[in-house]
């Protein structure tokens, strides 16, 4: 099995509710290995330059005010499969569709506020993690 890097985002409604150590918990028990964290707030043009890929959708400049609307916890996961297991582990990003016991169906509010992001592929995991981290932020 494949060794890989994604990129988890604790989004804004997951931090203002003190979830960060529930949510490391289940990343952990998991079996994926935090190998960075940053934890500070992305400002509106960062915010759209990370979802870029969604401009021009109607849902756009709703989800980049959101995202620049609090603080956020980025981190580096890795592990086996990790892009898959950390996808598993969040749940369908609607809340009401996310599986029992995944994190957006325990702490996410609606499909904007589901508490966590996750990469959906090994060249998005790239992108993304280059976006918050450098190489000395690994260990």
């Amino acid at each position: 099995m494949a060794i890989e890097r994604t990129l988890a985002l604790v989004k804004p409604d997951a931090v203002e509710r003190n979830l960060i150590g529930k949510i490391i918990s289940r990343i952990e028990s998991s079996g994926l290995r935090l190998v960075a964290a940053r934890m500070f707030r992305v400002t509106k043009e960062e915010a759209k330059r990370f979802y870029e890929v969604h401009k021009g959708k109607p849902f756009y400049e709703d989800l980049t005010d959101y995202m620049s609307s609090g603080s956020i916890l980025a981190m580096a996961l890795e592990g086996e499969e990790a892009i898959s297991k950390w996808r598993d582990l969040m749940g369908a990003t609607n809340p009401a569709d996310a599986a029992d016991d995944t994190i957006r169906k325990d702490f996410g509010l609606n499909v904007e506020k589901n508490s966590t992001h996750g990469s959906d592929a090994p060249e998005t995991g790239a992108t993304e993690l280059n976006f918050f981290f450098n190489q000395m932020d690994y260990v």
